[in-house]
């Protein structure tokens, strides 16, 4: 009879052990779960971050190249509006002396 009831109580140990386990194991679950939230949370930002610190790169070297493109283009503009001016005023001299000849 002895032996019966060290059994019950073994059991019955055995049992409330298996449910402290699974209790245990549920709170670790919650938590870890809970932790993998935080952690996603605070990787997704640092992407987030890192991204707009990539567009803000690339749109600064975008506007960059663009300005010296626009300098670039200004000063050929410039170099061929003074080459034109002084073509046209080399013709200055030429037409002014044809129109006296023609009108003297």
């Amino acid at each position: 009879m002895t032996a019966i009831s060290e059994a019950i109580t073994q059991i019955k140990k055995a049992e409330n052990d298996a449910d402290q386990l699974i209790e245990d194991s549920k709170v670790k679950s919650t938590e870890m779960i809970e932790d993998s939230k935080v952690k996603s949370d605070e990787m997704i930002q640092t992407a987030k971050n890192s991204a707009n610190e990539e567009v803000k790169d690339t749109i600064f070297k975008a506007e960059e190249n663009a300005r010296k493109e626009a300098n670039s283009i200004t000063a050929k503009a410039k170099n061929d509006v003074m080459s034109i001016k002084d073509k046209s005023m080399a013709n200055v001299d030429e037409a002014a002396s044809f129109i006296v000849k023609n009108i003297l």
